[in-house]
């Protein structure tokens, strides 16, 4: 990708977009999008001196070099005109959609987040932060462009923000880059980074290459000679390019100890040909002619790299004795290379069915990591989850057809036989690796070629959740249990009302009427007959109560409730209860927790009596329910759980700069998992609206006094 030393304008934005966004109508909404960025940015100015809105156009130029979708664009157009345009996500919604509204708002969310110190663990948990927001992958495509470009005109910050930045860039946004293997980015923020993190070393290495410029130059135009000649003589079709290795490569021969008069293989040449078999062919041609160096020959075209990379390296003694590094590829394995997933659209018709297999493997990794967060997965299981899919190493495996399955490193069949297909997953009954018998918690290895073996009336085992590493195995195994117990509940559930109306000595057909299943779903707010008999196996609603409902001659919940909890003798020894919480020495009625007040495990607490919904379960001193005595039922907690719960907390803290990075941090030293931040800018003032997860008030009170010791900190307040 080339470094943009000029303004960038419209123009220049719609004419690098003209050759992959041919469709006007979303040519216009690109349009629309810069005028409506352009008008909320109005006088306003970057730190650098240049309009606010080079900024965003910026973003979007360097995006279209990776032939994202128009929608991508858009959402790189609109990306600051939330937190610095003062557009609302409503207000873009109406303008153009929700899906952009919503990926606008994800990365306005996540631009105020920053870094705080370069620990390992704040790093970690930020990029938690950073992909549980972006829902959508194209979030993040916008964010490392928007870095990019940000790092670009860094020099108009303090040394400390430089340094700062490029840190939180390092830690943060290059392994991001990386694992979707957008090598363009990703190599020019290493440059940026080391130059404003190591600027000494950077200048360093800089003037040792200009000083060697020119001869370099030389090398490599003889080279390319020479490599052209002999791919010509065998009529193949092909372009080759040149260059010196990037300074941060340079450097990270250094750092392992080598000196720079030491460094040889600085020269590289790209060839670019046109099928996969050409690859092969060029390298032999290449290596008839020029010596490799023995163990410097990698295939990356048979194994891909684990963010899809793939290409042919070898390294030979060349012109003059110098070592030359060549990659030989496809042009459309260039295009994944400089690419990664960004290109996914651009190659979603054209593309080879081995390409696409890896790019929708890659995509399917996010979506799996993702449902995992959605999933209401605790932080910590997230944390992991990202980290082992996300941003470890992976391998790559084949089926027996030689078919590639990408999965993190310590997966096992099970997770292979599940990214095959969730049927293959769930009838699994054992697996063969590379010819051999292995058990179900076998670690697969990089290239392990494996043989799932099914049954067709196999199901999946409950203790295979311990033995997966993936959450797209993890969930499947979950839903299949789900499914199952819920099935069995449903049908738990029509027979307990079959045998309360052979009780009653009703008609089962009279009873069970279309008009008066009608009356049930309407009266009890269930959507579905189905979902009727599920709430009656698992006790819910009682059959006895359902018929009342159908016959009009029932008592209302709260009567039921009472009258339960009246004719209750108390316990001579403890029960086993099972519910968190215990209404008036009941464990089996239904209990919800309030929305309004968020009472935890510990606070004193109240239980109001709904229609149709149980007991709803507040604090003690929550407003809402102060007016309602004839309602209230005692409630206490089981002493026995342990579950989280969560609270919402209200923090107002001086504007003068982002302190959200600060509160995660402490909450994850205080046993306090972040669900979800909104954040509200007021004059002077920010105020964190947190939703939180803590193990009991104790936890909580300590979190919050915590954060009343932070100098920043106006307020705060419990909802």
């Amino acid at each position: 990708m080339e470094k943009q030393n000029f303004i960038v304008t419209y123009d220049d934005l719609m004419n690098k977009l003209e050759n992959h966004i041919t469709n006007q109508d979303e040519l216009n909404l690109i349009k629309k999008a810069y005028e409506f960025a352009s008008q909320k940015h109005a006088g306003k100015k970057r730190l650098s001196g240049e309009d606010y809105i080079n900024h965003p156009l910026n973003v979007a130029y360097i995006l279209a070099d990776l032939h994202v979708d128009y929608i991508t664009i858009i959402g790189a157009l609109l990306h600051e005109t939330i937190n610095h345009g003062g557009a609302t996500k409503e207000e873009i919604a109406t303008e153009f959609s929700s899906e952009i509204a919503q990926i606008v708002e994800s990365i306005s969310r996540i631009n105020r987040l920053e870094l705080t110190d370069d620990k390992v663990s704040t790093a970690s948990h930020l990029r938690k932060v950073l992909v549980g927001l972006a829902e959508d992958v194209r979030v993040l495509f916008i964010k490392l462009a928007d870095r990019l470009h940000n790092m670009r005109t860094v020099w108009a910050l303090e040394p400390e923000k430089q340094r700062n930045k490029a840190n939180e860039t390092m830690e943060v946004l290059i392994p991001i880059a990386h694992r979707l293997g957008i090598n363009s980015l990703k190599s020019e923020l290493e440059d940026l980074c080391l130059r404003y993190t190591k600027p000494e070393i950077y200048h360093d290495i800089e003037t040792r290459l200009d000083d060697t410029r020119e001869k370099l130059n030389s090398l490599i135009e003889e080279m390319k000679d020479n490599i052209s000649e002999i791919l010509t003589e065998h009529g193949m079709n092909f372009a080759i390019k040149g260059r010196v290795k990037s300074i941060h490569s340079i450097y990270k021969k250094m750092d392992n100890g080598k000196k720079f008069s030491d460094i040889y293989d600085i020269l590289a040449l790209r060839v670019y040909v046109e099928k996969e078999s050409d690859c092969y062919l060029a390298v032999g041609l290449i290596h008839s002619k020029f010596r490799p160096i023995p163990k410097r020959f990698k295939d990356y075209i048979a194994m891909p790299k684990a963010n899809m990379y793939q290409s042919l390296h070898t390294t030979v003694f060349g012109v003059e004795g110098y070592l030359f590094e060549i990659q030989i590829r496809t042009y459309e394995m260039d295009e994944i290379a400089e690419r990664g997933i960004a290109s996914h659209w651009s190659y979603k018709e054209k593309g080879t069915v081995k390409i696409q297999s890896i790019m929708e493997q890659k995509l399917e990794m996010f979506r799996n990591v993702i449902d995992a967060h959605n999933a209401n997965e605790n932080d910590e299981q997230f944390a992991t989850t990202m980290e082992a899919e996300l941003l470890n190493d992976s391998i790559y495996c084949f089926t027996p057809k030689g078919d590639v399955v990408e999965l993190p490193k310590g997966a096992t069949p099970i997770d292979f036989a599940y990214r095959i297909h969730s049927k293959i997953g769930d009838t699994t009954i054992g697996a063969i690796v590379n010819d051999n018998i292995v058990p179900l918690d076998y670690e697969l290895n990089d290239g392990d070629i494996i043989k799932i073996n099914t049954l067709s009336t196999s199901t999946p085992k409950q203790e295979w959740l311990k033995i997966v590493k993936t959450s797209q195995a993890r969930n499947k195994i979950k839903a299949f249990f789900s499914k199952q117990d819920r099935e069995t509940y449903i049908a738990k559930g029509k027979t307990l009302l079959e045998k309360e109306i052979h009780h009653q000595k009703l008609s089962l057909n009279a009873t069970l009427s279309q008009e008066n299943i009608a009356k049930v779903l309407k009266e009890l707010k269930i959507p579905t007959e189905e979902e009727l008999y599920l709430s009656i196996g698992s006790l819910r609603f009682t059959a006895a109560y359902i018929l009342e409902v159908i016959f009009s001659n029932k008592k209302s919940v709260q009567d039921i409730l009472l009258e339960k909890v009246m004719n209750n003798k108390p316990e001579t020894t403890p029960k086993n209860y099972k519910n968190d919480l215990i209404v008036a020495g009941e464990g089996d009625i239904l209990v919800t927790i309030a929305n309004c007040c968020h009472p935890v495990f510990g606070d004193k607490v109240i239980g109001y009596i709904t229609k149709g919904e149980g007991v709803k379960v507040h604090k003690k001193d929550c407003p809402n329910i102060q007016n309602h005595s004839e309602r209230l039922i005692e409630v206490e907690w089981n002493s026995t759980t342990n579950n989280t719960y969560s609270a919402q907390l209200e923090i107002t803290v001086e504007n003068n700069k982002n302190h959200l990075a600060d509160l995660i941090t402490l909450a994850g030293l205080k046993n306090v998992y972040i669900e979800k931040v909104d954040v509200e800018e007021q004059e002077g003032l920010t105020k964190y609206k947190i939703l939180v997860k803590v193990p009991n008030a104790t936890s909580l009170n300590d979190f919050i006094d915590e954060i009343h010791h932070l100098a920043y900190v106006r307020e705060v307040l419990r909802g």
